[in-house]
């Protein structure tokens, strides 16, 4: 099945290119190394609409598709794996979160300020000893006459510093394993939600990964998001809307790694002429072409069913996510290796690249997690 952008989703990019080569790109290399967070560049972002793509128009978005969605977010991942982290999934699991689960009033309350840019979203699942196994999560929440409270510990809390409301999953009935999970909105600076530390991460600076621990956290009973017990169900339906957006950053990762190498082979020259012209570059420049090429196909094909919520789209959705990011990781290292030692150096973006795209293998769903989901589907 082709995927041919239309008149207006190639000039929505277009723009959208423009303005990340203008704002966003010359800041990428300063993220990385300070790791402090780019809120003026994040609002700047909002200034253009770029979050309101991911959000319905009766709630402030722009109702962009899960396509224009899974575009914007490659275009950002282009010029930073940082900034495409910080926007395309929060944003694509706020939206989902809350659409799929949300009551009209809930919707009303959160939706507008995170398609305006002026609230940051965050989710908590990990724990230390549930990631993959979400059944596994201890974090408890108890009802308390009007009020739920929640005690537990969440790891790798990606915005958790910065996060103005978080949905966090916990074990509303210790007995019923994945069915006694429930989902719950936390706003701000709620007492008894306690930042612990901040983890000290390979790449995707400047975003930070946190560990909350919540002590007593009163939250009002009308902030159960869905039904008791359905959290489990939500999230997954969640997860399955977003993971063609990760897939998205992989393919921009990658794509911008091989402008850089490509760029690179033109300008370097060894033996008398540009390292372009020897053939062993050359067919690895094809070949990272061709696999981001294939990459991106079968992402746009994942995003434009991902909403059939049946077996296959679930399928390609899982497929689009370990792909792109296993392809992320082979060009960005293979870019390294293009430019030679200067890849291996700072003062070129692909090692920053190389950094960021083994995140994209991991959050999300491991890539052998997503493996098992592929099985799974095939084998009934």
């Amino acid at each position: 099945m082709p995927f041919q952008l239309t008149e207006e989703e190639e000039m929505f990019r277009k723009s959208l290119r423009s303005f990340l080569e203008e704002k966003v790109a010359p800041r990428a290399a300063e993220i990385d190394r300070n790791d402090e967070f780019p809120g003026d560049l994040y609002r700047a972002m909002s200034e253009i609409g770029i979050q309101a793509v991911f959000f319905p128009e009766e709630y402030g978005g722009s109702g962009g598709d899960l396509l224009a969605c899974c575009l914007t977010t490659e275009e950002i991942s282009r010029v930073s794996g940082s900034m495409a982290v910080l926007t395309g999934p929060p944003l694509s699991l706020a939206s989902a979160a809350f659409r799929l689960a949300g009551t009209h009033e809930q919707k009303l309350k959160y939706l507008p300020k995170l398609a305006s840019g002026e609230w940051i979203y965050a989710i908590a699942i990990t724990e230390p000893d549930a990631g993959s196994d979400v059944s596994a999560i201890r974090t408890t929440a108890e009802l308390k006459g009007d009020h739920y409270v929640l005690n537990g510990t969440k790891r790798f809390h990606t915005m958790g510093d910065q996060a103005d409301v978080t949905t966090v999953y916990v074990k509303t009935d210790m007995s019923k394993g994945v069915k006694g999970i429930s989902t719950f909105v936390i706003e701000g600076e709620t007492p008894g939600r306690i930042i612990a530390k901040k983890e000290e991460m390979m790449g995707i600076k400047g975003i930070a990964s946190c560990e909350i621990v919540f002590e007593d956290c009163r939250i009002p009973r009308e902030n159960l998001l869905g039904k008791e017990g359905e959290g489990f169900k939500d999230v997954m339906r969640t997860l399955d809307e977003s993971r063609p957006i990760v897939a998205a950053m992989g393919v921009g990762l990658a794509q911008g790694a091989l402008d850089c190498a490509v760029s690179y082979a033109k300008e370097r020259v060894q033996f008398g002429k540009p390292i372009c012209e020897f053939q062993g570059i050359q067919f690895m420049l094809a070949d990272m072409a061709t696999q981001i090429e294939a990459s991106r196909y079968l992402v746009y094909r994942a995003a434009s069913i991902a909403l059939n919520r049946n077996r296959e789209s679930m399928m390609l959705a899982s497929m689009a996510k370990y792909f792109s990011s296993d392809i992320a990781m082979k060009v960005t290292t293979d870019a390294v290796q293009v430019l030679g030692g200067y890849g291996y150096s700072t003062e070129y973006p692909v090692e920053r690249m190389m950094r960021d795209a083994k995140c994209f293998q991991i959050f999300e769903g491991t890539n052998q997690i997503q493996r098992v989901v592929v099985a799974r589907s095939l084998l009934g």
